[in-house]
Protein backbone atom coordinates (compact mmCIF):
# COMPACT_ATOMS: atom_id res chain seq x y z
CA UNK A 1 0.00 0.00 0.00
CA UNK A 2 1.34 3.48 -1.13
CA UNK A 3 1.79 5.34 1.82
CA UNK A 4 3.15 8.95 2.91
CA UNK A 5 4.21 11.26 5.33
CA UNK A 6 3.21 15.09 4.36
CA UNK A 7 5.11 17.88 5.58
CA UNK A 8 2.83 21.02 4.76
CA UNK A 9 4.66 23.17 7.06
CA UNK A 10 8.12 22.64 8.85
CA UNK A 11 7.08 25.44 11.18
CA UNK A 12 7.12 23.98 15.05
CA UNK A 13 6.00 25.86 17.84
CA UNK A 14 8.93 24.22 20.54
CA UNK A 15 12.07 23.41 19.91
CA UNK A 16 13.17 19.87 20.82
CA UNK A 17 16.80 18.87 21.43
CA UNK A 18 16.81 15.29 19.63
CA UNK A 19 14.55 16.76 16.51
CA UNK A 20 15.40 14.75 13.18
CA UNK A 21 13.10 16.68 11.41
CA UNK A 22 15.15 20.70 12.57
CA UNK A 23 18.71 20.82 12.04
CA UNK A 24 20.45 23.13 14.85
CA UNK A 25 18.60 26.33 12.65
CA UNK A 26 15.59 25.63 11.45
CA UNK A 27 14.11 27.25 8.23
CA UNK A 28 10.57 27.50 8.34
CA UNK A 29 8.68 26.81 5.03
CA UNK A 30 4.80 26.01 4.45
CA UNK A 31 3.09 24.23 1.32
CA UNK A 32 0.49 26.96 -0.42
CA UNK A 33 -2.90 25.35 0.18
CA UNK A 34 -3.90 25.12 -3.60
CA UNK A 35 -0.82 23.58 -3.99
CA UNK A 36 -0.94 21.07 -1.20
CA UNK A 37 -4.82 20.04 -2.23
CA UNK A 38 -3.64 19.43 -6.14
CA UNK A 39 -1.08 17.01 -4.33
CA UNK A 40 -3.57 14.63 -2.38
CA UNK A 41 -5.57 14.86 -5.52
CA UNK A 42 -2.45 13.45 -7.62
CA UNK A 43 -1.76 10.99 -4.68
CA UNK A 44 -5.11 9.32 -4.81
CA UNK A 45 -4.75 9.07 -8.56
CA UNK A 46 -1.64 7.26 -7.80
CA UNK A 47 -3.44 5.31 -5.36
CA UNK A 48 -2.31 6.73 -1.94
CA UNK A 49 -3.64 5.36 0.77
CA UNK A 50 -2.52 6.59 3.67
CA UNK A 51 -1.34 9.95 4.84
CA UNK A 52 0.44 11.15 7.52
CA UNK A 53 0.71 15.07 8.77
CA UNK A 54 4.38 15.11 10.01
CA UNK A 55 7.16 17.62 9.50
CA UNK A 56 6.95 20.72 11.93
CA UNK A 57 4.16 20.74 14.02
CA UNK A 58 1.05 20.65 12.16
CA UNK A 59 -2.00 21.45 14.06
CA UNK A 60 -0.38 25.02 14.55
CA UNK A 61 -2.33 25.28 10.96
CA UNK A 62 -5.54 23.73 12.38
CA UNK A 63 -8.04 25.00 10.13
CA UNK A 64 -5.64 24.37 7.07
CA UNK A 65 -4.91 20.53 8.36
CA UNK A 66 -8.30 20.31 8.97
CA UNK A 67 -9.35 21.22 5.23
CA UNK A 68 -6.81 18.66 4.20
CA UNK A 69 -7.78 15.81 5.83
CA UNK A 70 -11.13 16.66 4.41
CA UNK A 71 -10.05 16.61 1.05
CA UNK A 72 -8.30 12.88 1.79
CA UNK A 73 -11.76 12.13 2.92
CA UNK A 74 -13.36 12.67 -0.63
CA UNK A 75 -10.46 10.30 -2.03
CA UNK A 76 -10.96 7.80 0.86
CA UNK A 77 -7.56 8.25 1.97
CA UNK A 78 -6.54 7.01 5.42
CA UNK A 79 -4.90 10.12 7.34
CA UNK A 80 -3.20 11.07 10.77
CA UNK A 81 -1.45 13.69 12.45
CA UNK A 82 1.47 13.53 14.44
CA UNK A 83 1.56 16.04 17.15
CA UNK A 84 2.96 17.12 20.61
CA UNK A 85 -0.48 18.24 22.00
CA UNK A 86 0.24 21.57 22.80
CA UNK A 87 -3.26 21.96 22.16
CA UNK A 88 -4.61 19.82 25.46
CA UNK A 89 -3.61 22.18 28.48
CA UNK A 90 -7.32 21.18 29.47
CA UNK A 91 -9.74 18.34 29.20
CA UNK A 92 -11.68 20.97 26.68
CA UNK A 93 -9.32 22.16 24.90
CA UNK A 94 -8.10 18.71 23.76
CA UNK A 95 -12.09 18.36 22.75
CA UNK A 96 -12.00 21.26 20.54
CA UNK A 97 -8.91 20.35 18.50
CA UNK A 98 -10.29 16.67 18.42
CA UNK A 99 -13.51 17.06 17.58
CA UNK A 100 -12.76 19.27 15.04
CA UNK A 101 -10.42 16.64 13.35
CA UNK A 102 -12.71 13.79 13.98
CA UNK A 103 -15.62 16.07 11.87
CA UNK A 104 -12.93 16.35 8.70
CA UNK A 105 -12.02 12.86 8.86
CA UNK A 106 -9.06 12.10 10.68
CA UNK A 107 -8.24 8.22 11.28
CA UNK A 108 -5.84 8.83 13.87
CA UNK A 109 -3.29 10.63 16.41
CA UNK A 110 -0.11 10.10 17.00
CA UNK A 111 1.03 11.93 19.79
CA UNK A 112 4.88 12.29 20.30
CA UNK A 113 6.26 12.09 23.68
CA UNK A 114 9.73 12.23 25.77
CA UNK A 115 11.98 14.09 27.66
CA UNK A 116 12.58 16.38 25.35
CA UNK A 117 9.20 17.13 24.31
CA UNK A 118 7.75 17.36 28.22
CA UNK A 119 10.84 20.23 28.43
CA UNK A 120 8.69 22.12 26.29
CA UNK A 121 5.02 20.70 26.94
CA UNK A 122 3.99 19.51 30.60
CA UNK A 123 2.91 15.57 29.94
CA UNK A 124 -0.62 16.30 31.57
CA UNK A 125 -1.22 17.29 27.43
CA UNK A 126 -0.51 13.74 26.71
CA UNK A 127 -3.14 12.36 29.39
CA UNK A 128 -5.59 14.94 28.31
CA UNK A 129 -5.03 14.12 24.60
CA UNK A 130 -5.53 10.50 25.10
CA UNK A 131 -8.83 10.81 27.31
CA UNK A 132 -10.45 13.18 24.72
CA UNK A 133 -9.65 10.46 21.75
CA UNK A 134 -11.14 8.00 23.85
CA UNK A 135 -13.95 9.89 24.69
CA UNK A 136 -14.70 10.96 21.13
CA UNK A 137 -13.68 7.52 19.18
CA UNK A 138 -10.83 8.74 17.82
CA UNK A 139 -7.96 6.16 17.06
CA UNK A 140 -4.57 7.45 18.67
CA UNK A 141 -1.38 6.22 19.93
CA UNK A 142 1.68 7.79 21.54
CA UNK A 143 5.17 7.27 20.33
CA UNK A 144 7.55 7.28 23.10
CA UNK A 145 10.49 8.54 22.03
CA UNK A 146 13.81 7.21 24.19
CA UNK A 147 17.37 6.48 23.94
CA UNK A 148 16.27 3.68 26.91
CA UNK A 149 18.42 4.96 29.31
CA UNK A 150 17.25 5.02 33.30
CA UNK A 151 16.27 8.36 32.65
CA UNK A 152 13.07 7.72 30.86
CA UNK A 153 11.77 5.32 33.28
CA UNK A 154 9.43 7.48 34.86
CA UNK A 155 8.17 9.19 31.88
CA UNK A 156 7.14 5.29 31.08
CA UNK A 157 5.22 5.18 34.15
CA UNK A 158 3.24 7.53 33.69
CA UNK A 159 2.36 6.63 30.65
CA UNK A 160 1.32 3.52 32.12
CA UNK A 161 -0.49 4.66 34.92
CA UNK A 162 -2.64 6.64 33.04
CA UNK A 163 -3.50 3.48 30.60
CA UNK A 164 -2.19 5.03 27.91
CA UNK A 165 -1.48 3.09 24.26
CA UNK A 166 2.09 3.37 23.59
CA UNK A 167 5.11 2.13 21.64
CA UNK A 168 9.24 2.58 22.57
CA UNK A 169 10.54 4.66 19.46
CA UNK A 170 14.48 4.77 19.31
CA UNK A 171 15.55 7.91 18.82
CA UNK A 172 17.32 9.09 15.64
CA UNK A 173 20.45 10.32 16.12
CA UNK A 174 19.82 12.83 13.31
CA UNK A 175 19.19 16.14 12.82
CA UNK A 176 19.76 18.14 16.42
CA UNK A 177 19.85 14.85 18.00
CA UNK A 178 23.16 13.83 15.89
CA UNK A 179 25.56 14.56 18.50
CA UNK A 180 23.93 13.10 21.59
CA UNK A 181 25.63 11.16 23.55
CA UNK A 182 25.26 7.40 22.41
CA UNK A 183 24.67 4.20 25.45
CA UNK A 184 25.37 0.76 24.65
CA UNK A 185 23.16 -0.98 22.66
CA UNK A 186 22.37 -4.66 24.79
CA UNK A 187 20.45 -6.56 22.02
CA UNK A 188 20.72 -9.74 19.65
CA UNK A 189 22.01 -8.96 15.99
CA UNK A 190 18.96 -7.50 14.08
CA UNK A 191 18.36 -7.50 10.79
CA UNK A 192 17.13 -4.26 10.62
CA UNK A 193 14.73 -4.25 7.91
CA UNK A 194 12.82 -0.93 7.24
CA UNK A 195 9.50 -0.06 5.05
CA UNK A 196 11.14 3.47 4.06
CA UNK A 197 7.49 5.55 3.33
CA UNK A 198 8.34 8.37 1.42
CA UNK A 199 8.49 11.94 2.62
CA UNK A 200 7.10 14.93 0.96
CA UNK A 201 8.74 17.94 2.30
CA UNK A 202 6.94 21.43 1.97
CA UNK A 203 9.23 22.50 -0.92
CA UNK A 204 7.79 19.56 -2.61
CA UNK A 205 11.04 17.98 -2.73
CA UNK A 206 9.84 14.01 -2.05
CA UNK A 207 12.62 11.75 -0.54
CA UNK A 208 12.22 7.43 -0.29
CA UNK A 209 12.58 7.71 3.28
CA UNK A 210 10.91 9.52 6.08
CA UNK A 211 13.36 9.62 8.86
CA UNK A 212 16.69 10.20 8.83
CA UNK A 213 16.77 10.50 5.03
CA UNK A 214 16.63 14.01 3.89
CA UNK A 215 19.29 14.77 5.85
CA UNK A 216 22.01 12.41 3.52
CA UNK A 217 23.68 15.39 1.98
CA UNK A 218 26.97 13.89 0.50
CA UNK A 219 25.23 11.59 -1.60
CA UNK A 220 21.38 12.46 -1.38
CA UNK A 221 20.91 8.82 -1.59
CA UNK A 222 17.00 8.85 -0.76
CA UNK A 223 16.49 12.31 -2.73
CA UNK A 224 13.74 11.13 -5.06
CA UNK A 225 12.73 14.42 -7.11
CA UNK A 226 10.58 17.43 -6.81
CA UNK A 227 6.83 17.17 -7.36
CA UNK A 228 7.39 20.53 -9.93
CA UNK A 229 9.26 18.12 -12.15
CA UNK A 230 7.78 14.63 -12.00
CA UNK A 231 4.37 12.88 -11.04
CA UNK A 232 3.88 11.57 -7.89
CA UNK A 233 3.28 8.18 -9.31
CA UNK A 234 7.02 8.48 -11.07
CA UNK A 235 8.21 9.24 -7.87
CA UNK A 236 6.80 6.48 -6.10
CA UNK A 237 7.47 4.11 -9.00
CA UNK A 238 11.44 5.08 -8.70
CA UNK A 239 11.37 4.21 -4.72
CA UNK A 240 9.55 0.96 -5.68
CA UNK A 241 11.56 -0.42 -8.31
CA UNK A 242 15.24 0.87 -7.16
CA UNK A 243 17.14 -2.40 -6.21
CA UNK A 244 19.01 -1.13 -3.75
CA UNK A 245 16.32 0.67 -1.85
CA UNK A 246 14.48 -2.61 -2.09
CA UNK A 247 17.39 -4.49 -0.37
CA UNK A 248 16.72 -2.12 2.56
CA UNK A 249 13.22 -3.26 2.75
CA UNK A 250 13.85 -6.85 1.91
CA UNK A 251 17.07 -8.16 3.31
CA UNK A 252 17.68 -5.60 5.66
CA UNK A 253 20.45 -2.85 6.47
CA UNK A 254 22.52 -4.99 8.67
CA UNK A 255 23.08 -7.83 5.71
CA UNK A 256 23.87 -4.95 3.57
CA UNK A 257 26.74 -3.89 6.01
CA UNK A 258 27.89 -7.21 6.45
CA UNK A 259 28.61 -7.36 2.80
CA UNK A 260 29.92 -4.00 2.40
CA UNK A 261 32.58 -5.11 5.20
CA UNK A 262 31.78 -4.14 7.99
CA UNK A 263 32.39 -6.21 11.22
CA UNK A 264 29.22 -7.77 12.58
CA UNK A 265 30.87 -6.18 16.02
CA UNK A 266 30.96 -2.86 14.42
CA UNK A 267 27.18 -3.21 12.93
CA UNK A 268 25.72 -3.62 16.30
CA UNK A 269 27.11 -0.81 17.81
CA UNK A 270 25.18 1.86 15.48
CA UNK A 271 21.44 2.13 15.65
CA UNK A 272 19.60 1.63 12.84
CA UNK A 273 19.55 5.24 10.73
CA UNK A 274 23.17 5.97 11.93
CA UNK A 275 24.44 2.64 10.32
CA UNK A 276 21.68 3.52 7.19
CA UNK A 277 24.11 6.54 7.03
CA UNK A 278 27.36 5.13 7.42
CA UNK A 279 26.47 3.29 4.08
CA UNK A 280 24.75 5.18 2.19
CA UNK A 281 25.78 8.93 2.99
CA UNK A 282 29.35 7.30 1.99
CA UNK A 283 30.30 8.03 -1.19
CA UNK A 284 32.75 5.42 -2.01
CA UNK A 285 30.35 2.73 -0.11
CA UNK A 286 27.45 3.73 -1.32
CA UNK A 287 29.00 3.51 -5.10
CA UNK A 288 29.72 0.11 -4.17
CA UNK A 289 26.83 -0.82 -3.22
CA UNK A 290 25.00 0.41 -6.36
CA UNK A 291 27.28 -1.76 -8.52
CA UNK A 292 26.40 -4.91 -6.57
CA UNK A 293 22.45 -3.92 -6.15
CA UNK A 294 21.81 -6.44 -9.32
CA UNK A 295 24.34 -9.26 -8.87
CA UNK A 296 26.26 -9.69 -5.60
CA UNK A 297 23.49 -8.31 -3.51
CA UNK A 298 20.63 -10.40 -5.03
CA UNK A 299 23.03 -13.38 -3.87
CA UNK A 300 23.01 -12.54 -0.31
CA UNK A 301 19.92 -14.99 0.90
CA UNK A 302 19.31 -17.29 3.68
Amino acid sequence: MRKIAFGYSTRCNIKCEHCVAADAIPVNSKMEMAQAKKIIAEMASAQVKGVSFTAGEPLIYLDDICELISVCREYEIYTRVVSNSFWAKTPESADRYVVQLKENGLSQIRMSYSRWHQKNIVRRNIVNAAESCKRNGVDYFVSFVTDFSEQDDNLEDYLRKHNIRFFPEPVIFAGRAESFERIPIRTDYQANCCPMNPYLAPDLDMFACCDAGSHFTNTNFFHLGNVKDSSIDKLFSKSETNSLYNHIRNLGISAIASFAGFKAREIIQYRKCELCEKLFNAPEILGTLQKEAESGLNLLYR
